[in-house]
């Protein structure tokens, strides 16, 4: 999917679970997950794209629907943190769920939306505040990415995660 040859040498990569809505459109997945992809292993994590480690689902046979959200879950719970595409309004549902059981594990939560619209009950945040649940009071931002070459910054909190 995307050329990893960039990536930062880390003697321990931690798992990355990836929960984005980008794998139900063949142009998202080809244009928007990759250079996403890039900037995560460049940084030194191991990326877990839930559509890709589905992909050996058979979707013709009953019960693949449930199959596949069985495995997103296990993912989540054994991944060492998630990085969530939050963009929309509002989000997906789906990627809304993914968090939910990461915020529950207390999982470190890393959360992208280069999407400018609001979508808040609040002044101090831009999604609902429940997304920030696990997220420090005082310095959220740096938990927070507005765009993919943001990702690799050295001083936000995804790349320190990553060298601790």
């Amino acid at each position: 999917m995307s050329d990893h040859s960039n990536r930062a040498d880390y003697s321990t990569s931690k798992t990355l679970y990836l929960a984005n809505p980008y794998g139900f459109s063949s142009q998202q997945r080809e244009l928007l997950l990759p250079p996403i992809i890039d900037q995560l292993t460049a940084i030194g994590a191991t990326v877990w794209e839930p559509f890709e480690r589905n992909n050996q689902v058979d979707f013709a046979v009953a019960g693949w629907a449930h199959q596949v959200a069985q495995a997103d879950v296990k993912d989540v719970e054994n991944a060492d943190g998630i990085f969530a595409v939050v963009n929309g309004t509002p989000p997906d549902e789906g990627v809304m769920v993914e968090l939910g059981i990461a915020i529950a594990l207390k999982k470190p939560v890393f959360l992208f939306r280069d999407d400018f619209r609001k979508c808040s009950d609040s002044e101090e945040y831009p999604l609902n505040l429940m997304l920030f649940a696990s997220l420090p009071a005082n310095g959220w931002q740096q938990y927070f990415y507005t765009s993919v070459n943001e990702i690799a910054d050295a001083d936000k909190a995804l790349a320190k995660w990553l060298k601790s």
